[in-house]
C-alpha cells in the first residue's frame, strides 16, 4: 500500500453528530420560520419552555438563528485554513472538510483539529 502524503486526509464526522445537529438546527429553523410546525403542546416542559421563548424573545431567536449559521461559516472558513495549514492541499478534499464543517460545526472541525500530519494514525 503507498503512503498517503497526508494531502487527502478526510474523516467522516460521526452518525450521531449529523443526526443531532440536523435535527437541533431543523427544529430551532421551525421554531423561528414555521412554529405552527412544531407539536410544542405534546413536547412537554420543553415545550413550555419553547412558548415561552417563542412569545417573549422571538426577536432574539431570528438573531440567533442568523448567529448560528454565521458561526458555520466561520468554521467553515476555519477549517478551510485549518487544510492549508496542516497540509491538506487537494481541492476537493478541503471542499469536503469546508462542506461538512459548515453543516455540522465543531463536530467536524474537532476532527480537524485533531489531525497532526506529522504523526498518521496507524490502522
Amino acid at each position: 500500500m503507498a503512503k498517503s502524503d497526508g494531502c487527502d486526509y478526510f474523516k467522516r464526522t460521526s452518525t450521531f453528530w449529523i443526526v443531532a445537529v440536523t435535527l437541533a438546527m431543523g427544529f430551532y429553523t421551525c421554531m423561528v420560520f414555521a412554529p405552527e410546525l412544531l407539536p410544542l403542546e405534546h413536547l412537554g416542559l420543553f415545550g413550555t419552555f419553547c412558548n415561552h421563548l417563542l412569545d417573549n424573545y422571538d426577536g432574539i431567536m431570528y438573531k440567533g438563528w442568523w448567529a448560528a449559521w454565521a458561526i458555520h461559516v466561520y468554521e467553515a472558513y476555519l477549517a478551510w485554513r485549518m487544510c492549508g495549514n496542516k497540509g491538506i492541499h487537494n481541492t476537493a478534499t478541503r471542499c469536503l472538510w469546508v462542506f461538512q464543517t459548515f453543516l455540522f460545526g465543531f463536530a467536524s472541525l474537532g476532527l480537524l483539529v485533531k489531525y497532526d500530519p506529522e504523526r498518521p494514525k496507524q490502522h
